[in-house]
């Protein structure tokens, strides 16, 4: 194509065309354009899915070939890249799932290939490296000590981790996590460049990123080489599409698009990629001020919020500023932002809690949901409430009412259940800055926080079938996840562990049936890693019947695990077959389990028992 026209969207406009022109179809799908359902008995109707069917259409004549593109999806492709700044990109029918398991399957493009990797990944990063047969190399994720919740390795772990291990294939992070927190994704890159591997995100919650001045930068600008969007998270695509950016010399492009064929689909959804399209075409047309009315609503939620202290918002620690003509008062403690575990927060995700310690997240959420306020998600302390373009001011107005009410209803006196927190366990709420950083609004509106004369402008998968190759154990350079041997931390940072002992831990008393919270933690991670893990092999092996054993969870501790238990969302496996289940796991999932959560992959959903090896197969720990 010799020019790009930003202002189109070939495949939006094709099936355009395609619905006008009326055409006679002697072709796939069967519904033959909704006609077999036109003739029904309104009983029998597809409804408003009829309409959709207008434009479900297969690959024929004019309309292009995911798989082998050269008319509107190539174009559609092109614009794509030079929206978001890759060099390539590729459309996804099957969400980031598809894009991570394609770029596993590139890197690692030969069993026993070896892969450097944060252990708090989705689901479909450890399939992926199931379906490679790959061995993994689990860092530790750096740890922010105010709300117990795991960003991404640092620099340092991954320097480490590739000096160890020179024969790995790439590096994959995960950026941002579930709740709009990340950190600087440049020294990881550099890292890996020096090594000369490629380094891999998973940027599946920020796929606006850079694209306003108020969200943070994208992985690519951060010097990332493949990155994996979910463009229907937080633009504005229909559920399941994605986006897969790569640029630089660290990958093999062509085995990538071979890759990405066996993984999706070779009849994917047009609609799916039509509202790809649309979504790039909006942000290509509007530029940042697609956001702006978004971005109002998440102001009016702020504002609301400083007039609210019952409840916090989190945000990274900003450092103090010195008054003009000091040098810096004894005393001061200026939070280091270089290097730190959380230094951007997308405005997008607006992460809540109950800063009295009386309501839990699974408690929150369920109240708010009775007022007809739907979160994205909870933990045992938070709600993740998602904004985006699409998002109003007067609904952010909504919200504020809901938990002004919620605040009114719930006395202070004791915590409720489902994971929440003492009030003496928590840090002083006194102060704005502290709960969502803004000063509150003299004459503000005390649902809103915004003064009376402000208006809505104000502002300026696949499913497991095995895990760990426990086969594997014969070689003296692999070992099971739970005898890995820890590299040498890196010097001059904080580790993990002792951020997490900072932090405290969530503990569970199977004798009294009681819950104790001694701390800020999250229950999504897995504490229980060195810094650097051991190679640990991964095989798509079934895992045998005969080998497993049917346990009660709360007498799981020291046992190995012979099934993915994956809390969902967020949809990281807390375990995976061949993990050792520790006690602070097991206590987890039994909180999780209290609190409402559901879990995937798991032969109980309701998470009562839990699938072990048996002892004749080693299943002790």
């Amino acid at each position: 194509m010799d020019k790009l026209q930003p202002g189109r969207a070939p495949v939006y406009e094709m099936l355009e065309q395609y619905r006008h022109k009326g055409n006679i179809s002697y072709h796939v799908p069967g519904h033959k354009n909704g006609e077999a359902y036109r003739s029904t008995v309104s009983a029998e109707s597809a409804g408003y899915l009829t309409e959709v069917m207008r434009y479900d259409v297969t690959e024929i004549t004019g309309t292009d070939d995911l798989h082998h593109p050269g008319g509107v999806i190539r174009e559609a492709q092109e614009l794509a890249a030079d929206c978001y700044g890759a060099e390539e990109s590729y459309m996804l029918v099957g969400g980031s799932t598809a894009g991570n398991l394609a770029l596993i399957l590139t890197v690692c493009s030969e069993p026993g290939s070896l892969l450097i990797l944060q252990r708090n990944v989705h689901k479909s990063v450890i399939h992926g490296l199931m379906l490679a047969g790959a061995r993994a190399v689990f860092l530790e994720p750096q740890i922010d000590p105010g709300s117990g919740l795991a960003v991404a390795p640092s620099a340092e772990t991954v320097q480490a981790a590739l000096a160890a291990y020179p024969e790995a294939a790439g590096v994959l992070v995960t950026m941002p996590n579930y709740y709009g927190m990340g950190s600087d994704l440049a020294p990881l890159a550099q890292a890996c460049h020096t090594s000369g591997v490629p380094l891999l995100v998973d940027e599946a919650h920020g796929a606006h990123y850079g694209q306003h001045p108020a969200l943070p930068a994208g992985a690519l600008a951060g010097g990332a080489d493949g990155v994996v969007q979910s463009t229907h998270k937080m633009l504005t695509a229909l559920t399941m599409g994605a986006m897969l950016h790569v640029q630089g010399p660290w990958l093999d492009r062509a085995l990538l698009r071979q890759r990405l064929a066996m993984v999706q689909s070779s009849s994917p959804s047009y609609p799916v990629m039509a509202s790809l399209d649309l979504a790039r075409r909006l942000l290509h047309s509007q530029g940042a001020g697609a956001f702006t009315a978004g971005l109002a609503a998440v102001d009016v939620l702020r504002r609301g919020l400083a007039a609210l202290p019952r409840f916090g918002l989190l945000q990274p620690a900003q450092p103090q500023q010195a008054v003009c003509g000091e040098a810096g008062a004894a005393g001061v403690n200026t939070p280091p932002l270089r290097g730190a575990a959380y230094v951007t927060q997308d405005p997008f995700k607006a992460v809540i809690y109950d800063a009295a310690g009386v309501l839990g997240g699974f408690e929150l959420q369920r109240r708010l949901e009775e007022r007809g306020i739907v979160p994205e998600m909870s933990d045992d302390r938070h709600v993740v409430l998602a904004f985006s373009l699409g998002s109003k001011a007067e609904e952010a107005a909504a919200l504020l009412t809901a938990l002004q009410d919620i605040a009114a209803q719930t006395s202070l006196a004791a915590p409720q259940t489902g994971g929440s927190a003492s009030p003496s366990d928590l840090e002083p709420t006194t102060g704005a800055d502290h709960i969502t950083g803004l000063e509150p609004t003299t004459g503000a509106d005390p649902v809103t926080g915004l003064e009376p004369t402000a208006g809505s402008d104000h502002i300026s998968d696949l499913e497991p079938v095995s895990g760990l190759d426990l086969t594997a154990g014969s070689d003296p350079g692999q070992s099971t996840y739970s005898d890995t041997a820890a590299a040498p931390a890196p010097q001059g940072r904080e580790s993990f562990s002792s951020a997490r002992t900072a932090a405290q831990a969530t503990s569970y008393n199977s004798r009294e049936g009681e819950l104790t919270f001694s701390g800020h933690i999250s229950t999504w991670n897995n504490f229980d890693i060195p810094a650097v893990s051991a190679p640990v092999a991964f095989s798509i092996r079934p895992v045998a019947a005969g080998e497993t054993e049917s346990v009660e969870l709360e007498a799981s501790a020291g046992r190995i695990a012979a099934e993915m238990v994956i809390p969902y969302p967020p949809g990281i496996p807390l375990l995976y077959p061949g993990e050792s289940i520790t006690a602070s796991v097991c206590d987890r999932l039994i909180r999780l389990r209290i609190g409402g959560a559901k879990f995937q992959a798991c032969a109980d959903p309701a998470l009562q028992h839990i699938m072990v090896y048996n002892i004749q197969k080693g299943g002790e720990a």
